[in-house]
């Protein structure tokens, strides 16, 4: 299994890499906002590959655009003995339009977790490795939102773990969503959700937890910005101080291309404020973005 875990480090260090190799080996970054014109349908424009409309639909979760991101999330300090939890989260993101003004967005997520054993476990210096919870969610959005643009809908949290440790095995359901908009250099918006269990293994706790990410990114030129993306969580049924995960942070981020293919790498890097004891204190995330506009 440390093998496992070692070669989940190797995909993080090579995604931070692709963060910065358009400047080496790929071509230009799209342009800031003010360095094209802005006369095209945002759907036109992504469909052509313009720049500026593929660079906010790439920071836009419910945009009209397939889009298959791996998500590394490295959560260190993990006490006893400050170790180190690992979750790469496979979320492939596909639009289906359903009617003439509503498209549906499903984005579902696929968590491989390294989990290190609780300190009370036999051989707590281990851990196990393999498949987490998934959790499918499915956004109805209108197709021409105005400034603002948002989505609602179920998620679903999918009892999938492979092991115990790895997942709460629990079928669980709740609402989700999404609101942000995107004026000038900014993208600013929300994602919320909060699952309750509805059926699953009786020896397991009940789950009725809260996750709510806000986002600010600024857009600079050749397709860099800067941006916070913090992921808030509380568990409701926790009780003395463990209910509630406060991350701080942010990092950097760019949509490019490497060849013909349009990419959307981020780095970025969190100090958790407030977490449950022993939890851990601070994280780093690493994400890699293929991207799809549609052809016209």
């Amino acid at each position: 299994m440390a093998g496992n875990h070692l070669i989940k480090l190797a995909i993080s260090f090579l995604c931070c890499l692709s963060v910065f190799a358009g400047s080496i080996f790929g071509q230009d970054g799209v342009p800031a906002p003010s360095d094209q014109a802005t006369d095209k349908k945002p759907a036109a424009a992504v469909a052509e590959g313009d720049g500026e409309a593929l660079r906010k639909a790439a920071q836009n979760p419910i945009a009209s655009l397939i889009s298959f991101p791996l998500q590394n999330n490295t959560n260190f300090g993990i006490e006893p003995g400050s170790r180190t939890q690992d979750v790469l989260n496979i979320q492939p993101v596909i639009p289906i339009g359903v009617s003439t003004n509503w498209n549906m967005i499903v984005r579902w997520i696929i968590p491989i977790v390294w989990q290190p054993l609780p300190s009370e476990a036999p051989a707590p210096e281990v851990g196990k490795y393999g498949f987490g919870d998934m959790q499918p969610s499915f956004f109805f959005s209108p197709k021409k939102s105005g400034k603002l643009i948002w989505g609602a809908g179920p998620v679903i949290q999918l009892p999938t773990a492979t092991d115990d440790y790895l997942g709460q095995g629990k079928l669980g359901v709740g609402p989700t969503f999404l609101a942000l908009t995107q004026p000038g250099h900014w993208t600013i918006g929300a994602l919320a959700n909060n699952v309750w269990s509805v059926a699953g293994s009786g020896g397991r706790p009940d789950v009725n937890q809260l996750l709510l990410q806000y986002f600010l990114n600024y857009n600079l030129s050749k397709g860099w910005y800067l941006g916070t993306q913090p992921i808030l969580t509380a568990n409701w049924e926790a009780t003395n101080g463990g209910r509630w995960v406060v991350p701080f942070g942010g990092g950097i981020g760019r949509v490019m291309r490497l060849g013909m293919q349009p990419i959307h790498a981020q780095l970025g890097f969190y100090g958790n404020a407030v977490h449950p004891t022993n939890a851990s204190a601070w994280s780093m995330r690493v994400m890699f973005v293929l991207l799809f506009p549609k052809k016209r």
